[in-house]
């Protein structure tokens, strides 16, 4: 069983909070390459700002270098939003992707993460019209654009979702799903597993509480856990996303006050052995 894990951006970005002015890393990014890769893993997360930050000491070419030397062979950049909408929001959003386009050509980035985190209702034609546009610019870059269904984006089922794809039918165009959504959303693994093998083509893995006394945001940003340290069935999700046949590299995402306290080789430590044990 060929298993390769990528260390997304949160999981190994140190002391830096979502939603913050600041979300870039700490950590210098070669050695949070080499660290990871020291860990076991085979791939990186990089987010937009983080990824701004970078770029003011380091090449794009310097950086696939670095991804190079140290075996990382899938690379996942995050997040673009408000893709779908008009006006100001647009031209900011307009920008990023630039630059998120632009990273993953350089970098040979596996996918781009794409979604939302207002709850923005829109016409699902135009989420249609707006998906099929980003899918096929990305493919002039060589990459794949992958939404993620997240608790509060502005589609937040899992047959809307699937009609957004479905209907902008791009071959470089599918779906992240992270365990933490599934779980908080209530969507069975069943439901996920049957997924077209063509638009499944993303998963990320954490752990976390059934119920919590605190928000759902709280909950989210603050207390995820590790793999098998919560009360999520991690092993059999696995088993059965294993079974309908993913074959793609596996994330690690977890956001928490307590990882944000952690060395960056305990983090990555931590994350790449609890993670694999989900496999054994």
């Amino acid at each position: 069983m060929n298993v390769e894990l990528l260390g997304s951006y949160w999981t190994l970005a140190g002391a830096v909070h979502p939603h913050s002015e600041k979300e870039y890393s700490p950590f210098d990014f070669e050695d949070r390459v080499v660290t990871a890769a020291k860990a076991g893993f085979k791939g990186i997360g990089l987010k937009e700002v983080d990824l701004d930050h970078i770029l003011e000491r380091r090449s794009l070419k310097e950086m696939k270098r670095i991804l190079d030397d140290n075996g990382i062979r899938h690379v996942e950049l995050e997040f673009l939003t408000d893709w779908f909408l008009d006006g100001e929001k647009k031209r900011r959003s307009d920008k990023t992707r630039q630059t998120l386009l632009t990273a993953a050509e350089a970098l040979g980035a596996r996918h781009i993460k794409v979604g939302d985190f207002d709850m923005q209702s829109t016409p699902m034609p135009r989420l249609i019209e707006s998906f099929a546009t980003l899918c096929a610019e990305a493919a002039n870059y060589g990459t794949k654009i992958l939404f993620e269904l997240i608790v509060d984006a502005m589609i937040r089922t899992l047959p809307e979702t699937l009609e957004m794809v479905q209907g902008a039918d791009a071959k470089n165009g599918g779906i992240m799903i992270d365990l933490w959504h599934i779980v908080k959303l209530g969507i069975p693994y069943e439901d996920v597993a049957r997924i077209p093998s063509r638009f499944l083509l993303g998963v990320e893995l954490n752990d976390g509480t059934l119920k919590c006394p605190w928000s759902l945001h709280e909950d989210t940003v603050n207390h995820r856990k590790f793999c098998g340290e919560g009360e999520f069935d991690v092993k059999g999700f696995v088993k059965c996303l294993m079974k309908a046949g993913y074959a793609g590299p596996w994330g690690i995402e977890v956001l928490s006050k307590e990882l944000r306290t952690n060395s960056l080789e305990e983090a990555a430590t931590r994350a790449f052995n609890t993670t694999i044990a989900q496999f054994q």
